[in-house]
């Protein structure tokens, strides 16, 4: 389910403060352990598109990038139940020069993981953005509603998990990003 920015930022201040999130979920009690880290894989949070060979701005198609991943979360009881979390991912999207049509799907990808492990479960999530004549820039937020951790032991901690999500990529994209390299659609103008 996709919201509006406006929706996001009062969804973002009731995250701020813890007791909002307590009358979020109805419960008087905080979380017995703190919430597993949510974040944007770092080589995966962006996504650029590149027509022809030479990496030049006239070649760029679409392109994504992860802004910003917030969540939070609740131990439902004391035993070794799951932690529930709930998360939103705010994106902008852009069309390039060498983008071709006005919509494109993007693949999200969302992994629980124990902390600096291995993925426990993973799944990817197509994400179609259309652009409005002359428009080529969007910025969305994609939430998800309920994602469950599972604990082996009751005294098992969220510290222990994390939640990455990230841009489903090709080989070159993935290089393109890990050399540093950028572009955005609407860098120089002003």
């Amino acid at each position: 389910m996709r919201i509006t920015i406006a929706s996001a930022l009062a969804a973002g201040l009731l995250l701020s403060g813890c007791q909002g999130v307590r009358d979020t979920f109805g419960t008087p009690e905080p979380n017995p352990g703190p919430c597993p880290n949510a974040l944007a894989l770092y080589d995966a949070h962006r996504m650029v598109q590149i027509s022809g060979e030479e990496l030049i701005f006239e070649n760029v198609g679409f392109t994504g990038e992860i802004l910003n991943v917030a969540s939070l979360c609740r131990y439902t009881d004391r035993t070794a139940s799951p932690i529930n979390m709930e998360m939103g991912v705010r994106m902008a999207f852009g069309r390039g020069p060498a983008a071709i049509g006005d919509t494109h799907t993007y693949n999200l990808f969302v992994a629980v993981t124990r902390t600096d492990r291995v993925v426990i479960h993973r799944e990817v999530f197509p994400i179609t953005v259309r652009f409005e004549p002359g428009q080529d820039r969007v910025e969305m937020i994609e939430d998800f509603g309920r994602i469950s951790i599972p604990r082996a032991q009751p005294d098992t901690s969220g510290v222990n998990f994390e939640v990455i999500v990230g841009f489903e990529l090709t080989e070159e994209q993935l290089q393109f990003n890990r050399d540093g390299l950028r572009f955005r659609v609407d860098a120089g103008q002003g």
